[in-house]
């Protein structure tokens, strides 16, 4: 197979499992089962359904049904920027709750 053919079968995105170690080391849980509503199409959905572009030290994350951007994090040397901008609502389960 060619490299053209490889990179033709390669997936443009990864879901966004791929956030939670680097979540992880900010957020004591897991926020990939939180659910958020896209501020641009109303989607409910959590956030391991959001489809995530890029390459560490960045990543984008955008909603799979309109793409509107949901999230950005960039890894620096002793620093996660997150920006939740676009990200509309996040509900966070509690123990208990």
């Amino acid at each position: 197979m060619t490299s053209a053919a490889t990179a033709a079968h390669q997936p443009t995105h990864r879901d966004g499992n791929v956030l939670a170690g680097l979540l992880s080391e900010v957020f004591d849980v897991d926020l990939t089962g939180a659910l958020r509503r896209c501020p641009r199409c109303g989607l409910l959905g959590a956030l391991a359904q959001l489809h995530v572009y890029g390459r560490l030290p960045g990543l984008v994350a955008r909603c799979p049904a309109c793409s509107a951007i949901a999230l950005r994090v960039a890894r620096h040397p002793g620093a996660l920027w997150l920006e939740f901008g676009g990200t509309g609502a996040v509900r966070i389960p509690l123990d208990g709750g």
